[in-house]
Parts: structure tokens; C-alpha cells; sequence
């Protein structure tokens, strides 16, 4: 059975390939805006979905992931930076505080129901320090990357703590809950 990744994000892809099934990956062409009074979480589900379904529609034989993150912010979607003032601004704004990082997963077959799941992972930020922040910034550059940190790498020194049923899904691909989806859908994974 092919198998779609629905994301150019190198993230996703390394962590797709550690479940060791053969896969490809497709741009999914989807609108990300956000519509009006729409929650967090029913966001990244719905872009799940709508990602998935996209690129399900040009592969119909295929089984596709798709999945989205959405960083919340005192109850607001927070998103990439984009650039060393944008990282530097949510980081100083998000010190001592907490953060709550909603990732939607999708796995859908064109004609066929999807197999959602939505994982929670929540990071508590320490106290940090102007000057922390800017060597953060400079040492790793997370522009990409919504909360401008990458906490699978130097990015784990700003937390207090991370609590999360699945580590991996903080990167962005939940991967237990994608495990349990795809032996769902008929793949074999130990």
C-alpha cells in the first residue's frame, strides 16, 4: 500500500522514517487561515484533515498522513516567527509562562472515513533572561518553528518541564498515535 506524507517539513519526514515503512511525500496545497473564533485544537484537526484529504485527492490508492501543529498562547494561536525579532518576542513573552502545543493527525484513504487523533503536549517555560534568549535565538535560529524553539535540540534548556503522552509529538508527527492509526488502516508495525 503507498504511503503519503502530506508535509514537506524535514521534521516530520525524520520522524516518519523511524517507524521504517517506505513513504513519500506530496505538498498538500491548503488554506492554513485560521477561521473566525475558530479554537486551537479544532484547528490543527481540521488542517489535519484538509491536508490529507488534499493530497488523497491526486492519490487515490495511497494512504496519507497529514498533520498540523498549533502552538496556544493564553488561550490564542501563536505561529512560526519567522525571523530573530519575531523568535525573540514570543520567547520573551512566553518566559515563566506556559504553552500548549495541539497537534492534529490524520491517516486517509480517498473515499474512505479518516482515522483522526489530536495530541496535547504542554511545555512550562522557565524564568529566561534577555541575554539567554538572544544566544538562544543566535545558537539555533528557530524561525521555523512555532514558539521559536526546537526542543530537540539546544531549545530543551528554556523549559521547566514538558508534559506529553507522546514526545515526539512535540516536533510535529505524533508518532504513537500515527503507529496506532496506520495498524489501523492495515500496516504492519510491531
Amino acid at each position: 500500500m503507498p504511503l503519503l506524507l502530506a508535509s514537506t517539513s524535514i521534521y516530520r519526514r525524520e520522524q516518519l522514517a523511524r517507524l521504517g515503512l517506505p513513504f513519500d511525500t506530496a505538498r498538500p496545497e491548503t488554506d492554513e487561515t485560521p477561521h473566525p473564533g475558530e479554537a486551537p485544537a479544532a484547528l490543527a484537526a481540521r488542517l489535519a484533515v484538509a491536508k490529507a484529504a488534499a493530497v488523497a485527492a491526486l492519490h487515490p490508492q495511497a494512504w496519507v498522513i497529514g498533520s498540523d501543529q498549533v502552538a496556544e498562547f493564553d488561550g490564542r494561536p501563536i505561529g512560526k516567527p519567522g525571523d530573530r525579532a519575531g523568535a525573540l518576542a514570543q520567547l520573551t513573552a512566553m518566559s515563566g509562562r506556559e504553552v500548549r502545543f495541539l497537534t492534529g493527525l490524520c491517516v486517509l484513504r480517498h473515499g474512505q472515513a479518516p482515522l483522526t487523533a489530536l495530541d496535547t503536549t504542554v511545555v512550562r517555560f522557565r524564568e529566561l533572561g534577555a541575554e539567554e534568549i538572544a544566544r538562544y535565538v543566535d545558537a539555533e535560529q528557530p524561525y521555523d518553528c512555532a514558539g521559536s524553539f526546537k526542543s530537540e535540540g539546544l531549545g530543551i534548556s528554556l523549559f521547566e518541564a514538558i508534559e506529553s503522552r507522546d514526545p515526539t509529538a512535540l516536533i510535529g508527527l505524533p508518532l504513537i498515535a500515527t503507529a496506532r492509526l496506520l495498524r489501523e488502516a492495515g500496516y504492519r508495525l510491531p
